[in-house]
């Protein structure tokens, strides 16, 4: 599912005296089974977007468009039901796993199932192939969500989304509090939803180096306003660009950026540290 959002402002206790304007005219296109992130300082406007989209909020100017669905201040303007705009685009918290109120896995991820009514044999099977999607074996279902470890917690929240197999999967700062294998086992999930799934995938983060590893294309918020927006190597491209908002270019593009500097050696730029250490050896050797 392509998301368009056209020309979408926002604010926060709007006719008062406290008014915040999050969003201001802001228009940005999700591909369809691309990853699109968007960075940006603390109070940029990333969150309002996720929340946005998944209609959590509505714009107080502007439009967005999901398909056939179309959201305005006024909500959405035909007649499906928002729940089914929904279950379609899957969003995950900051925190995910402080929202888990169930005492064992299988009962979190099939809590909002049951909600909708599916069927018992449906619930089940779907339960078990979202925390395959995941990484997770069957032997997951029936342990205690709040013993499992930073990483396993996150999965589990990520199973809990896919188990509806929504065409859009918003994952807001989904690096905060894993440790370096955690992320690793992270973004090779992220990279396994787009490329066997097609999903179209949002990422909301103040992790460049998680950015730069899974991104196709990048937006970079400042005030409620994009500064700029493409492919990933055109943005970081910008490090002065970076510098002016108070952000840094990824690791990798970094270094690129220094051999040229130093040495006159252009690198290129590579997702993996293993390609950059392959390409920097043919140029010694």
């Amino acid at each position: 599912m392509e998301i368009k959002l056209n020309e979408v402002s926002f604010s926060y206790n709007p006719r008062s005296q406290i008014e915040t304007k999050a969003l201001d005219k802001v228009s940005i296109n999700f591909p369809e089974g691309k990853i699109t992130s968007i960075i940006g300082r603390s109070g940029s406007g990333k969150t309002t977007i996720a929340e946005l989209i998944n209609a959590l909020l509505f714009p107080s100017e502007g439009t967005i468009e999901y398909g056939s669905f179309l959201l305005s201040s006024k909500g959405i303007q035909n007649n499906h039901e928002i729940n089914n705009l929904r279950v379609n685009i899957g969003l995950i918290f900051q925190f995910p796993e402080e929202q888990f109120f169930n005492m064992t896995v299988k009962d979190e991820i099939s809590f909002g199932m049951k909600y909708f009514k599916y069927k018992t044999k449906d619930i089940d099977n779907r339960v078990k192939n979202s925390l395959k999607l995941v990484g997770l074996s069957e032997e997951y279902e029936n342990r205690n969500p709040f013993t499992l470890s930073s990483g396993e917690k996150r999965k589990v929240a990520i199973a809990s989304i896919l188990a509806f197999n929504p065409k859009v999967i918003i994952l807001d700062e989904p690096t905060i509090g894993l440790d370096a294998l955690g992320k690793k086992n992270l973004i090779q999930l992220i990279r396994k939803l787009k490329m066997r799934l097609n999903k179209t995938i949002i990422i909301i983060s103040h992790d460049i180096d998680l950015v730069h590893a899974v991104s196709d294309n990048v937006i970079l918020l400042d005030k409620g306003k994009v500064i700029t927006e493409g492919d990933k190597y055109t943005v970081f491209k910008n490090e002065e660009l970076f510098k002016e908002y108070g952000m840094h270019i990824p690791k990798m593009i970094e270094f690129s950026n220094l051999v040229f500097r130093k040495k006159g050696i252009k690198i290129g730029y590579r997702d993996e540290i293993n390609d950059l250490i392959k390409d920097i050896y043919r140029y010694v050797k």
